[in-house]
């Protein structure tokens, strides 16, 4: 078992272990029947003084499997990272080293070494697909990964929640909520065959099935979604409008992007394709594709502006794209997606402007060292907590 093991840590190092092999080295490692085993292999392997590796073997242990899970993902996702050989030796290497070793031959010294850290109950990972279903009895169902959900007219795989076409002809409309929470995402297709991803934090009501010759309607109550509507001609002429406590679209065309958090005093609509009206208490604006809306909620003021909607939708394609927004804002982008909290410690970066694109599937940590490399002096990760410096 031990030759095991070590051929399993020697090909984790040298980028060979396969997906199968890195969960049976993850579960070993947390197996704490294993840890004597583990620090032998990793004295006997690193030289390592047995009163510092001591003191630092939970660290070490807890670091080890926070990468490990990193680079599970990294092949799930079947992404490659430029240099990944060696930055996964050089990387795993300091890890198990934990943050306060000093190494004999002068590589790193204690300055040099991020100290930030990480408790194994808070390891940070990208959004993924998941939500809660609140069905019109008030029963709640948990849509994930992995997981099916299935009734007469509903169907979820636990990547999407499919509703079919009934037709509703009585006064009496069924209506469900579906939740997303922080660190997630979802794909809902309406009974008319109108398609929705909602982003994190966001939260929908909509019909099982429209009546029939009526207009459609959605309530976005908060967050962000993106729609794919179904042509009214497809439906006897029945309009599809999306309403919120500040504003109604009536969707004349069929491609565009409703961002509407609570936590923000405006809410943007973006049209791809075709056209839509926007109806607030005071405005009526019509919007051509490229161009996007903003409505301050506090005094109703609404202005257009002619925008990148490729950049502004990309969330929906699996990428953060950010061209010249403040920092402030990009933060509460990334602080939905991975579930964590974020506090600015120097008031001044929140002003800050960056420029680039990330993948929404990067370790945090990834996500980090580009903005220290482009706009923040230094980070901190406290559990759950990013602190900007």
């Amino acid at each position: 078992m031990k030759t095991e093991i070590e051929n399993l840590i020697i090909k984790f190092l040298t980028n060979e272990a396969n997906l199968c092999e890195l969960q049976q080295l993850e579960m070993w490692i947390s197996n704490p029947d294993n840890e004597s085993l583990f620090l032998e292999y990793i004295k006997t392997n690193n030289s390592i003084n047995r009163a510092i590796f001591r003191y630092n073997k939970n660290d070490a242990k807890v670091n080890v499997i926070s990468f490990i899970r990193r680079e599970r993902n990294i092949l799930n996702k079947r992404r490659r990272i430029k240099n990944y050989k060696r930055y996964a030796a050089a990387a795993v290497i300091f890890v198990i080293l934990s943050t306060t070793l000093y190494i004999n031959n002068g590589l790193l010294d204690s300055d040099s070494i991020d100290k930030t850290p990480v408790t194994e109950s808070y390891i940070i990972e990208p959004g993924t697909d998941k939500a809660t279903l609140i069905l019109e009895d008030g029963s709640v169902v948990a849509l994930e990964k992995g997981s099916s959900f299935q009734t007469q007219s509903i169907s979820s795989n636990g990547k999407q929640i499919v509703y079919e076409e009934q037709g509703q002809s009585s006064k009496k409309i069924a209506y469900n909520i579906l939740n997303i929470p922080r660190g997630g995402q979802f794909h809902l297709k309406l009974s008319d065959g109108t398609e929705v991803l909602l982003n994190s934090e966001s939260q929908l009501k909509y019909p099982v099935s429209f009546s029939d010759g009526k207009t459609r309607k959605v309530e976005l109550i908060y967050g962000e979604a993106y729609f794919n509507v179904s042509p009214s001609t497809e439906h006897h002429g029945a309009k599809f409008e999306v309403v919120n406590n500040a504003q109604k679209v009536v969707v004349i065309g069929t491609q565009f992007n409703i961002k509407a958090y609570k936590d923000e005093a405006n809410i943007y609509t973006t049209l791809v394709e075709g056209k839509v009206q926007i109806n607030s208490s005071t405005v009526k604006q019509i919007l051509l594709p490229n161009q996007q809306s903003k409505l301050n909620i506090v005094n109703n003021e609404m202005s257009v502006d002619i925008v990148d909607v490729e950049n502004e939708t990309s969330w929906i394609k699996g990428i953060f794209s950010f061209k010249g927004k403040p920092l402030k804002d990009i933060m509460k982008v990334i602080s939905r997606w991975y579930d964590i909290d974020i506090i600015f410690e120097n008031k001044d970066l929140e002003s800050i402007k960056f420029k680039g694109t990330l993948d929404k599937n990067q370790a945090i940590e990834e996500v980090l060292s580009i903005m220290k490399s482009n706009s923040i002096n230094d980070y901190e990760l406290n559990d759950k907590t990013i602190i900007i410096k």
